[in-house]
């Protein structure tokens, strides 16, 4: 009787620990104006400059990325890649801005990685940027550095919806590309 007591201990400690677990939030809150977004694009409309992505989008519908430097895999990127590809069909103005994050010495090595992962995976509509400063992302943005990506679709110069994922692959792009439909009305 003891063990059964136990266990049944066991049991409702672990299985209440689950639901006592806060999920990671990571970016801006939907309805917000987006934020300024001044980085060092490497890859797609601004190649070796600094820009400010969110004044370039303007109202385009835009699916904003936040990479954590040393959380990019594989599965990582091909996420990014179904996005990239799966993006063309739902707006033709829609685009991804992907912009990577980390320790400040990490903005060198990203200088000089990114270009390579174009080469490799062939984005036909993500731009690569990475930003010089703190995990926590550019100010307004709301980066959780816990988060490995943070993902803020926006539309019409707003957010619509924030995603943060500390595990991701390809198949949750499904639901960001539903949030990004919702808002262009598709």
């Amino acid at each position: 009787m003891k063990i059964f007591g136990f266990a049944l201990c066991l049991a409702v400690t672990f299985g209440l620990g689950s639901f006592a677990r806060a999920d990671v939030e990571s970016g801006p809150v939907a309805g917000e104006k987006v934020p300024v977004l001044k980085v060092f694009g490497l890859v797609g409309t601004a190649e070796n400059k600094e820009t400010e992505f969110a004044a370039d989008r303007k109202d385009a519908p835009t699916v904003y990325l936040f990479v954590q430097t040393e959380h990019f895999s594989r599965p990582m990127a091909r996420f990014i890649k179904t996005l990239d590809v799966d993006l063309g069909k739902t707006d033709e103005k829609a685009a991804v801005v992907a912009v990577w994050v980390g320790e400040k010495t990490a903005f060198e090595k990203n200088k000089e990685y990114l270009p390579r992962v174009q080469t490799s995976l062939k984005f036909e509509h993500t731009s690569l940027a990475a930003f010089e400063g703190e995990k926590s992302g550019p100010e307004g943005w709301g980066v959780n550095p816990d988060a490995h990506l943070t993902v803020v679709v926006a539309n019409k110069g707003k957010v619509v919806k924030s995603f943060a994922f500390t595990s991701v692959n390809e198949t949750d792009v499904k639901p960001v590309l539903a949030e990004l439909k919702k808002a262009v009305g598709k």
